[in-house]
């Protein structure tokens, strides 16, 4: 778990209410821990496009602090050009995943990525920051951060759960792959109640390498047009 709550003095609390620790064991993880466990992997916290998946999120300390790592870099390295920039803060969002138990949860942890990205992005960028890409970006974490159970792998409706892959495959386009969780997982740690043989594939180009089969592919749409239906 992944928050702390304002107390009224200022100080940090690790507990929503104790009613909440008792029913789902919910006590968040505070921010120098945060720090000290992201430094362990601190390459892949930098890396744009390196996946993350936070399968008990809370509203997100950990995710969020990737998110704000991840687009450090992107504005470094892109933050002169806005389109570049855009296309790869749209890169380093959609590799953040999450999934936890609580509604509340899920949608503080989507509001607080959103904050992060809109945050940099608006002080970047200023008059000029489009509420196209903004739109973007909260589409990509309404389907990115999930409300389910990580451990049956089914989301709040019992339906397994599903996660899209986002690819920049051309210039500005994006490709979206949808895959459930289950298919996601090693083989070999996957829960029995899923049949795992139909949802790989072999790899044509090494053949001792599976790789997941997609339930759903996408066309090709520009980063800023993957909210419209």
């Amino acid at each position: 778990m992944t928050r702390r709550q304002e107390t009224g003095d200022g100080k940090k609390q690790q507990i929503k209410s104790k009613e909440r620790v008792e029913e789902h064991g919910e006590v968040f993880t505070n921010e120098r821990e945060v720090n000290a466990m992201l430094d362990l992997v601190k390459q892949e916290t930098e890396r744009i496009d390196s996946r993350f998946l936070e399968p008990a999120c809370g509203n997100g300390n950990f995710l969020t602090e990737v998110l704000r790592r991840k687009l450090d870099v992107v504005g470094k390295r892109y933050g002169k050009n806005q389109l570049e920039y855009e296309r790869y803060a749209f890169v380093a969002v959609s590799s953040i995943y999450g999934v936890d138990i609580m509604q509340d949860n899920v949608e503080e942890c989507r509001d607080r990525l959103f904050q992060e990205a809109n945050k940099t992005y608006t002080n970047r960028f200023k008059n000029g920051a489009r509420d196209s890409f903004r739109d973007s970006i909260r589409y990509v974490l309404s389907v990115n951060i999930l409300c389910g159970d990580a451990l049956t792998l089914t989301d709040s409706t019992g339906a397994p759960i599903v996660f899209p892959e986002w690819s920049l495959v051309s210039g500005s386009k994006v490709k979206r792959r949808d895959y459930t969780f289950a298919s996601l997982l090693d083989k070999a740690e996957s829960q029995p109640t899923f049949d795992m043989v139909e949802d790989f594939d072999v790899d044509k180009d090494d053949p001792s390498k599976i790789v997941p089969t997609p339930i759903k592919e996408y066309p090709m749409v520009n980063y800023l047009e993957v909210a419209q239906k």
